[in-house]
């Protein structure tokens, strides 16, 4: 090869690709998380589930009206309601982040533009986290004021973000919804084929919780410490049961979950073709 011939080919890849950082695999999963109608069609979902449901519960007059005895964070907790569906939103987003590439047959050329493979992983749950968090937390916060507003206009009992547990459940609501992403994050690497993922995403957070609240009283001693009813604590899911976790307890509990799971799916994802 003469010399002329190494000097236009030789600098050529470093110029035009770089090296590949961190950084710039967290910016191209943004770029690709973005651009996904999936994703932008699920986010205006929980913004209805959240805080359009939210708005609508607090209208017909039920989630505030609270005995004396109970904390003004119960009231809270049943404007709240539409997490329980915004849950099964974001959890789809969860798993298509990686099943969908998966399904597309993309995920080959991602991995030969990164190939430790890990730092896909970690960008894709960085880039989920911050979205799921960044909305939900805006769509709880609004949901708290237009249900206090609809309240104090009935000249109900007005509720402050200052009184006991209220804000906990304001931001927990927020916190749980993203770990429940980052979990169906993890199931869409784990599985692979979407279906796969929502299934047993769906039969975790919504068909389990129930049939097990049908059970006798003896026999559902476990039910506190399920991933949906351990999360749910810290913002008052309905669904928790008499003897619900602590929480902040609760929610470590959802984390520890999040954290096996993902750290399943990077051991998998390093040793399994694409």
């Amino acid at each position: 090869m003469s010399a002329a011939m190494a000097a236009r080919l030789a600098p050529f890849p470093a110029t035009v690709a770089g090296p590949v950082t961190q950084a710039r695999v967290v910016r191209a999963e943004w770029v690709k998380l973005r651009a996904l109608r999936s994703t932008r069609w699920c986010g205006l979902g929980a913004v209805v589930l959240i805080t359009g449901l939210g708005a609508a519960i607090a209208g017909s007059g039920a989630p505030y009206h609270v005995s004396a005895a109970d904390s003004a964070a119960k009231g809270v907790s049943a404007s709240l309601l539409g997490l329980l569906f915004a849950q099964l939103v974001v959890g789809v987003v969860g798993v298509l982040a990686f099943s969908g590439e998966y399904g597309t047959g993309m995920i080959r050329a991602t991995l030969a533009a990164v190939p430790a493979r890990l730092p896909v992983l970690w960008a894709k749950v960085t880039v989920l986290a911050a979205l799921v968090l960044s909305v939900t937390l805006l769509c709880s916060v609004a949901d708290f004021f237009i249900a206090t507003a609809l309240e104090s206009a009935r000249g109900g009992s007005a509720i402050a973000l200052s009184d006991p547990g209220v804000l906990r459940e304001v931001v927990g609501s927020s916190l749980y919804l993203t770990v429940v992403a980052v979990i169906g994050l993890a199931l869409g690497t784990l599985l692979r084929r979407t279906a796969a993922g929502l299934s047993v995403f769906a039969a975790v957070f919504f068909v389990i919780p129930v049939v097990v609240g049908a059970l006798p009283q003896n026999i559902r001693g476990f039910a506190p410490y399920l991933p949906s009813n351990a999360g749910g604590a810290l913002w008052g899911s309905p669904l928790g049961s008499a003897q619900a976790l602590s929480p902040w307890t609760g929610f470590a509990l959802l984390c520890g979950y999040a954290v096996v799971l993902t750290a399943a799916a990077a051991w998998q994802l390093r040793r399994r073709d694409a």
